[in-house]
C-alpha cells in the first residue's frame, strides 16, 4: 500500500463514528502486503504487518479497497464475487463506509 493511500485513511477518519470502539481491522493486500488499523474510541492508528488478535481479517486488493472506499464497488458486491474475503466478526466490514465516509 502506497503511503498516500494511509494519508487518504487518515483524511477520511470520521472520530465520531469512532467514539466507543475498540476494534482491530486487519488487511491483507494481495497486491501490497499487510497492515492493521487500531480504532479505538475516536482515535485512528495504522500499522503495518500483522496484528495477533484483529477484530476483523479482510483479504483483497487494493483496487478493490479503493472502489469499496469510494463507493464505486460495494462491499457486499466485492464479497459476493470473491474479490474481498472476510473472517472474524464480519459485521464491522459494514462500518468501514461510516469510519471512512466519502468527503464531496
Amino acid at each position: 500500500m502506497t503511503d498516500s493511500t494511509l494519508d487518504k485513511l487518515h483524511d477520511r477518519f470520521d472520530p465520531e463514528a469512532a467514539r466507543g470502539m475498540d476494534e482491530v481491522f486487519q488487511f491483507h493486500f494481495s497486491d501490497a502486503g499487510d497492515y492493521h488499523l487500531v480504532v479505538q474510541d475516536g482515535q485512528l492508528a495504522v500499522h503495518e504487518g500483522v496484528h495477533d488478535d484483529p477484530s476483523i481479517s479482510l483479504s483483497l486488493s487494493t483496487e478493490t479497497l479503493k472502489g469499496v472506499m469510494s463507493g464505486d464497488i460495494s462491499g457486499m458486491s466485492a464479497f459476493m464475487s470473491g474479490k474481498l474475503k472476510a473472517t472474524g466478526n464480519v459485521m464491522l466490514a459494514t462500518k468501514l463506509g461510516s469510519l471512512f465516509p466519502r468527503r464531496h
